[in-house]
């Protein structure tokens, strides 16, 4: 499956990534570890990516979630990951929306590429009603970005995700089905 749009398209990781994904990680950790889980001692191994690739695909498999990496469409390099998480449905028909950009690729809208055509695939092809995103409260940047593309915010929820070895609050948003996305 590969989803385009326009300067970026996404696909599902695949082993074949490896090499790219470690590499970006690596060079990306002090920009996204603030806004992350704590990393495991494997992080970064070839190991710990296949038992990722292979939650991925088993989430895929479930209706449970979509990982999707971000390419740049002008040389096919990686830039970043996309993914809906926790999908639910019956009467919630909704999931949560998590994202990070290599730093070598922050600012440039790729984010917003990925994020808009996510929530389209969300909407669209998987029918949901609901995707709900969380960040931290100091994350400006994530924020501006959520409500730029229309998510609107639904206050703060109390020690919601463990990031870097603690509880941290964080806004929540939302975007409807309903809602247009700016």
């Amino acid at each position: 499956m590969r989803l385009e749009a326009g300067k970026v398209y996404l696909r599902p990781p695949a082993m074949e990534d490896y090499e790219a994904w470690a590499k970006l990680r690596a060079a990306s950790r002090r920009h996204t570890e603030p806004w992350e889980p704590t990393w495991a001692e494997d992080e970064l191994t070839r190991a710990a990516y296949r038992r990722r690739v292979q939650r991925y695909d088993q989430d895929r498999h479930d209706g449970a979630g979509y990982a999707f990496f971000v390419f740049r469409a002008e040389d096919r390099i990686l830039a970043g990951a996309c993914n809906l998480n926790n999908v639910r449905r019956g009467v919630l028909q909704a999931a949560d929306i998590g994202y990070w950009t290599g730093s070598p690729y922050v600012r440039r809208g790729y984010a917003r590429l990925a994020i808009r055509r996510i929530v389209a695939f969300a909407f669209e092809d998987l029918g949901l009603h609901r995707i709900e995103a969380a960040c931290r409260p100091e994350n400006a940047a994530s924020k501006t970005l959520l409500q730029s593309i229309g998510f609107q915010p639904e206050g703060l929820a109390r020690g919601y995700l463990n990031i870097a070895g603690a509880w941290r609050d964080h806004e929540k948003f939302a975007l409807l089905s309903t809602d247009r996305m700016a």
